[in-house]
């Protein structure tokens, strides 16, 4: 992107020195608005053939130019003996001329309210879309920690239930452990009985 110095030198056909005389009397034109809403705001006021007339006009009485322009006019007017003193025809005009001026400069004020006003109604967009993202982010996170909260029961439920399922584990060990030591001792015991059975002493009959 080429500078402004560039730029009006190449508008005066490579002239530097009618470059630096242009930037000191042509108008500086304000750079265009980054803001979406701003310029969305100067394609709609662009539309209207008065508001670019009324744009125009106060960015050049707004400028040096329009004072090196009086000071040369009223330099010629009074110089040249145009109109004799008290000078009414021009008092008349420049009285007009503030007329019309101080006119602008309300226009102007009205179009920087408007700007203003466009601003702030993009900014307090952002903040109610920011308010509406932040409740949803609110409810997300009372969501997850909801979630959290139920995969923590469920684990401790698990958990207890593995407990559980080894102390049965456990205790079906021992009742096992204790069932075969019974059926061990049971089996000893009923095998060692006939070796140790007391002597038949029974007497036979008499006849």
């Amino acid at each position: 992107m080429a500078s402004t110095d560039e730029t009006t030198v190449a508008q005066t056909g490579g002239h530097p020195s009618a470059g630096r005389l242009l930037r000191w009397f042509a108008p500086r034109r304000l750079p265009p608005p980054v803001n979406p809403a701003l310029v969305k705001d100067a394609e709609e006021r662009a539309q209207n053939v008065q508001n670019r007339l009324a744009d125009r006009i106060t960015a050049f009485s707004g400028s040096m130019t329009f004072v090196y322009i009086h000071v040369l006019w009223f330099g010629l007017w009074i110089g040249l003996g145009v109109e004799k003193y008290p000078f009414g025809l021009l008092t008349m005009i420049v009285s007009l001329e503030a007329i019309f001026l101080s006119t602008f400069v309300m226009i102007s004020q009205n179009r920087a309210d408007a700007k203003r006003q466009v601003i702030a109604d993009q900014q307090w967009n952002t903040v109610k879309l920011e308010d509406r993202q932040n409740q949803e982010l609110l409810t997300l996170s009372k969501q997850i920690l909801q979630l959290t909260k139920e995969v923590r029961s469920y684990a401790d439920t698990v958990q207890r239930e593995d407990n559980q399922n080894r102390e049965l584990l456990d205790l079906s060990k021992q009742t096992l452990a204790l069932t075969k030591e019974v059926s061990s001792r049971f089996s000893a015991g009923g095998a060692a009985e006939p070796a140790g059975s007391p002597p038949n002493n029974s007497v036979a009959p008499r006849h």
